[in-house]
């Protein structure tokens, strides 16, 4: 039997066995030449078909809960929304006892790097389209004078920290990059022409789930291919498993992973302080937050729901609390979420692994489908389908022990989301943020800066300094902005 035949026979079993059969009905048609329907089956092959239902399900009886949501009226336990219970620290703060706590952190961060047990995870699906740029996001310049993009930046900084780690070792940090089906390929392109910039990296493309009716039936694109999307930031986790990457944590001894997007130009790959600090505190899970400055702030937040650590949107808490604030004047629902979490490799594999099923959400959208009768794709006018989708921080709840780090908005959040000319999140605010920190390290270091100091063409790069420290050099000397030290 041909692997056609063979796949054929295996699909059509399972897709019987879950009233999903109509997706072959178009195989036949002339216009798919032998090549396009193998492709087609193979792609059905890789869907979690027999989970679907279960998936859907899931999400539809979360849709209807939240219609029904009023954060004024709260009558069910679970729907409680408090503040987080857990233990949040701030590297901001001046308290001696706070200050000694996050030394020591960052001790304990290094050495977890240096015996190997420290991973970082990006998640680099994003493409650039936003940025009016054609490619995967991490590919993006945003315009200082090296020129290096965000991939770059950040695979420097993983090499650096491997260096100052105790031994030395630039591949002491393995690199895993979750990547998307339309940008994976070229994504390991440049890596590949940069010879991975020296680093371990392991790559694996995010999964994709079919569109559906609201009845639940999957939605054909054309004759011979399926609506398929990516299942959100959170399938990281499916993906995960799907190629291997826990296994492979585990074979290397990895113990802790810290994760992060790509689109933030400041972030801190393996952060010792922040791994060392969940270390410290027993933590299956943590979150590096950035407080929130005003009520107002749209961006979701650390809080307890029915007792356990979540993520609640804004919009889902009251006006009442969102201008809550406690004695030190500060937000008591500030804690904002930034994408940038810890986790211990037990927890992701005893705990969340064997609660994928019930993570999806429900996303109603006009899909193009495939129109029997004039043998075309259609793009519908209003909206015909579902798309499934989860977050990274849907798993927080199934947290026992969540620990909270408060980071400074200036030494660590430059986002690049917007297209250069906007005034919030763009390539010229982040260059302006990176300038702005490689200026305080040179100061801080004893450089006198001399020129145009409101440049914002200064920058300090990742391979000669990844937290400001080895600028020694440049104490009591004049340096003329703008400046690249790289």
């Amino acid at each position: 039997m041909s692997e056609y035949d063979e796949l054929l026979s295996s699909i059509t079993r399972r897709l019987r066995s879950i009233d999903q059969f109509h997706v072959l009905s178009h195989l036949d048609d002339p216009s798919n030449d032998e090549a396009a329907k193998l492709s087609f089956l193979k792609s059905v092959a890789d869907i979690p078909l027999e989970s679907l239902s279960q998936f859907l399900s899931g999400a539809l009886q979360e849709e209807e809960k939240l219609k029904n949501f009023d954060p004024n009226n709260l009558t069910d336990p679970d729907d409680v929304i408090e503040p987080f219970a857990g233990k949040v620290l701030s590297t901001m703060s001046t308290n001696p006892d706070d200050v000694h706590l996050l030394k020591e952190a960052h001790g304990v961060g290094l050495d977890a790097i240096s015996k190997g047990q420290v991973a970082a995870l990006l998640l680099a699906g994003g493409q650039g389209t936003r940025l009016g740029y054609d490619g995967p996001k991490g590919m993006y310049d945003i315009g200082l004078p090296s020129h290096k993009t965000l991939f770059q930046y950040m695979a420097e900084r993983i090499k650096k920290l491997g260096m100052l780690a105790g031994n030395g070792d630039a591949k002491s940090i393995p690199f895993y990059i979750m990547t998307s089906p339309l940008n994976h390929q070229a994504t390991m392109t440049y890596f590949q022409d940069h010879d991975n910039f020296g680093l371990d990296v392991t790559f694996f493309p995010q999964g994709t789930l079919p569109a559906m009716t609201f009845d639940g039936k999957m939605i054909l694109e054309s004759a011979a291919s399926l609506s398929l999307a990516p299942d959100g930031n959170g399938g990281i986790y499916p993906a995960m498993v799907k190629h291997g990457v826990l296994s492979d944590m585990e074979k290397r001894g990895i113990k802790y992973i810290h994760a992060f997007g790509v689109d933030n130009a400041l972030v801190k790959p393996a952060d010792p302080t922040f791994v060392g600090y969940c270390i410290q505190q027993g933590a299956d899970c943590g979150n590096k937050v950035l407080w929130k400055c005003d009520p107002g702030e749209k961006v979701g937040v650390v809080a307890s729901r029915g007792g356990k650590p979540c993520i609640v949107e804004y919009s889902d808490i009251s006006k009442e609390m969102s201008e809550r604030r406690g004695e030190d004047g500060r937000l008591i629902f500030g804690a904002g979420n930034i994408c940038n979490h810890f986790y211990t490799l037990d927890f992701l594999t005893n705990v969340v692994v064997p609660n994928l099923g019930n993570m999806y959400h429900v996303a109603r959208k006009k899909i193009p489908y495939y129109d029997e009768a004039s043998k075309s794709t259609v793009k519908p006018s209003e909206n015909n389908g579902i798309k499934l989708e989860s977050f990274i921080f849907d798993i927080f709840p199934l947290s026992t022990s969540m620990a909270v780090l408060d980071v400074s908005r200036e030494e660590e959040f430059a986002p690049v989301k917007n297209p250069p000319g906007c005034d919030s999140d763009s390539p010229d605010t982040a260059r302006r943020l990176f300038s702005n920190v490689a200026k305080r390290w040179m100061k801080e270091a004893g450089a006198v800066l001399v020129g145009d100091v409101d440049s914002d063409l200064c920058e300090v790069g990742p391979m000669k300094s990844f937290n400001g420290e080895g600028l020694e050099e440049w104490s009591g000397k004049e340096v003329e902005c703008p400046f690249s030290i790289i």
